[in-house]
This record gives structure tokens, sequence and C-alpha cells, in this order.
């Protein structure tokens, strides 16, 4: 991935020196979108986003301290939707990167394209929600499931690089963060589960490469940070034990009440985000 050296450049030039407190990037992981929503720069955030709850527990909330460039569909550098690139642009033009700014989190790498394959893990209708044909191993070659083998902390951080350097550059002070995904399904096992409204609990009976995929990007995001020398907020471990049907899931179903209004399918829920928010504030000292 390349970097536009000089818009960037010429963005971050004309912010105010400050910046804001806390900067956000991310996917839909972060901004949890609702199905119904509207925004005025197309990227809807749940009002029970872990940064909206994070904006609020810290009294940064409605502030411009607090920025938050999250979108769903976001991905590190693949397709011409809100890139990494996209969003640090978006993010500079709003001044968020300065002497002042603290902490600038990063959860991304989901929805992107992975090795060979053209298979994307969201939306998954096409792999995790196709009951015939399933979502195992051979997904990858079937192009409906990013090749989970192609994933590695090296590959991640070589993606990453450039969006790390022009934070690092013009938010010196900033620790800067990787945000690791929750558990969606355990790991080890062959099968998926998620209820739906209506209906019950619906099992994908062959989810090996989707959990392996899962699996891969985790230790990916963590070794990526080691490489860049950041930080890594491992999300997995305190949301182990609430993924997709079990008995207190902190990710949402096919269904749920208020899920077309706040939050998403196959997404944290009020509980998920919660944890999120309360870890980094934790973490960050906040």
């Amino acid at each position: 991935m390349m970097l536009a050296a000089v818009p960037m450049a010429a963005t971050a030039a004309a912010a105010p020196p400050v910046g804001a407190t806390v900067v956000v990037l991310g996917d839909s992981f972060t901004a949890t979108a609702p199905v119904l929503g509207h925004a005025d720069d197309g990227c809807t955030r749940s009002p029970s986003s872990w940064p909206n709850q994070l904006a609020h527990d810290t009294g940064l909330a409605g502030s411009p301290q607090f920025v938050d460039v999250s979108c769903n569909g976001g991905t590190i550098d693949t397709g011409n939707g809100w890139t990494l690139v996209h969003q640090a642009r978006k993010a500079s033009a709003q001044g968020a990167f300065g002497s002042d700014t603290r902490v600038v989190l990063i959860q991304v790498g989901l929805n992107d394209v992975w090795g060979a394959s053209t298979g994307t893990a969201f939306p998954s209708t096409d792999c995790l929600l196709n009951i015939v044909a399933g979502c195992g191993f051979d997904a990858t070659e079937q192009h409906r499931l990013p090749d989970y083998r192609a994933v590695s902390g090296a590959r991640y951080a070589d993606r990453v690089r450039n969006v790390i350097t022009f934070v690092r550059h013009y938010a010196a002070d900033a620790r800067v963060a990787l945000v690791g995904y929750p558990e969606v399904f355990p790991s080890g096992q062959p099968t998926a589960c998620m209820d739906l409204a209506g209906i019950g609990r619906i099992v994908q009976p062959r989810a090996e490469g989707y959990i392996a995929y899962l699996d891969r990007i985790q230790v990916a995001q963590r070794d990526a940070a080691h490489l860049l020398g950041i930080e890594f907020v491992d999300v997995r471990a305190i949301t182990a034990g609430h993924g997709s049907c079990t008995n207190q899931p902190w990710v949402s179903g096919l269904d749920g009440a208020t899920s077309l209004f706040d939050g998403a399918p196959i997404h944290p829920n009020t509980q998920g985000n919660g944890a999120v928010a309360t870890q980094v504030r934790e973490r960050f000292g906040f």
C-alpha cells in the first residue's frame, strides 16, 4: 500500500497543532453501524458503539477532543471505501492529530482481502450463512472467504505501516494501539451458530475456515503491534466466553429488538462494546 505523501502532508500541515485527545479509526466492529440509520458522511455509528461509550465515560462526548472516523465496511486497503488511508486523511482534516493527542486506536483488518482469494468475511451471506456450501477450509479456494493462510503479523504490519508512520509523525506523543476483535465464535471448534428471531438457533456445521480466519487475524494484529512498536488491546481475552450463542452473548444474533436501530447482526452488542470501552479507558488511564 502506498500512501499519497503529498496530499496527506498538505492536509496535516493545515490542521491545528494541538489535536484531539482520542482518535479512533476502524470498521463496523468499531462503529457497530445499525441496519437503519443515517449520517452525513455515510458512516453511521451506533450510540452503543465502544467509541461512543468511551467518549461518554471520559466526558469527551460531543467534543472536538474525541474524533471517531470509523465506518461500516472500513478496511486496511481493500476496495474503494473508507480504507485506513482515507480515514487518516479524514481525521487529519478535522485537526485530530497533534502534540496533545494522547491515544490513537485502530480496529481494522477483518474486512480485507488476504492472499489469492477474493473472498471477504463480511458480509458473510456467501459463507458463514450459507448452510448448504458451508464456510470450511475449501471456501478459500472458492473465493467465499479470505485466505486465512496468508494472514500474518508481518503482512498486517506491512499493510498498515504507512498510516502508523503518519500518525506517529503528526501525533508524536500519542500512544498508538491496534484494537483486536471480540470472541465471535470460540477457537478450535468446527461449527458456528447464530440466533434468529422467530426461528431460533441457526447452526453452521462447517465453519472451520471462518473460525480459522478469525484466529489468524487475532494473532496477526498482536504480532504486527509488536513489529511496529505499538500497543495491542486484546479484546478477545476480555470477551472470552461471551461469543454468539453463549449463555451471556456479547455478540448480537440476527434478531434483537434494537438491532435495526442500535447495533448490527453478528457484531458486538451494548454489553460487548461496554467491556471494550472499559478496557480501553482503564488501559490508557482515562
